[in-house]
């Protein structure tokens, strides 16, 4: 039996057609695909060394002396408020992990200025499958008015300035570089003002929610001088900081998402 063309040509476009289809449900199944550390070690602890995350080159996450309810936090942007539940080890036993992200991920191109620059959404993804993957991390999200902080616009003229190299990690911490631990002032480099609030939710203990109407990535650097004036608590000088150059942190009320946790083991093996 001969085909005419136009059927030929028909039946070209339907299986064409069939191809596009299979390869865009291939690509959907690949994009669902969590994002995840090509390689991880985690062990119990050693009481020595500094508490803390830190961004290595070549975008490697190394913990050291963190809880899970720590890692739970940094995973989901959280502050500890927003976490609940929990075995009862979850803010007792503390864990060290080097992991290192898969070599063709934009991850693994990062070069941060400071170890103490937080973690990107990329990492943060990679993060949430390495509690789900060895710390079997099962939670549900739940939603409840409670304590935040509003950053808006301040009543002084906003003293940022457009960022000197947009590539750059974005960080916010003390004028003197790493975390904003004393009375000294602010700091940032290349930071959308989301990123400021999600900076701020970590030495708020509450949700910051960004309501400034600000667009663009920004440095600002603005020293208090007071660096002798131990008293001061970094809140009170973070909130000063802030209206210097033009920012206001104010309490508030509002909904905030809480991650509950169904369940957690200790981690499997390396």
């Amino acid at each position: 039996m001969r085909l005419s063309k136009q059927r030929v040509f028909r039946l070209l476009a339907i299986g064409l057609c069939l191809l596009w289809v299979i390869g865009l449900a291939q690509a959907r199944c690949q994009s669902a695909t969590p994002l995840a550390f090509e390689v991880a070690t985690i062990k119990v602890a050693k009481p020595d060394g500094p508490i803390g995350i830190f961004t290595l080159p070549g975008g490697k996450v190394q913990v050291n002396q963190m809880t899970l309810k720590m890692l739970v936090q940094e995973a989901f942007k959280a502050g500890p408020d927003q976490i609940a539940g929990g075995p009862a080890w979850f803010e007792s036993d503390r864990f060290d992990i080097l992991a290192k992200p898969p070599d063709d991920s934009a991850a693994a191109k990062l070069n941060p200025a400071s170890p103490k620059v937080s973690l990107n959404d990329d990492q943060r993804q990679m993060l949430q499958t390495l509690l789900a993957e060895r710390f079997q991390l099962k939670f549900h999200r739940s939603t409840k008015e409670g304590p935040v902080y509003v950053l808006a616009r301040g009543e002084k003229s906003v003293q940022l300035k457009p960022a000197k190299d947009p590539t750059e990690f974005p960080w916010v911490g003390g004028v003197e570089g790493g975390s904003i631990s004393w009375p000294t002032g602010i700091a940032g480099r290349n930071v959308t003002m989301a990123q400021l609030a999600t900076r701020l939710i970590r030495y708020m203990g509450s949700p910051v929610l960004d309501q400034t109407g600000i667009a663009g990535s920004f440095d600002f650097r603005f020293a208090t001088g007071d660096s002798e004036d131990s008293d001061v608590p970094v809140r009170t000088a973070i909130i000063g900081s802030l209206r210097e150059i033009g920012l206001k942190l104010t309490a508030s009320k509002g909904a905030i998402e809480t991650i509950v946790i169904d369940h957690a083991e200790r981690p499997s093996a390396n």
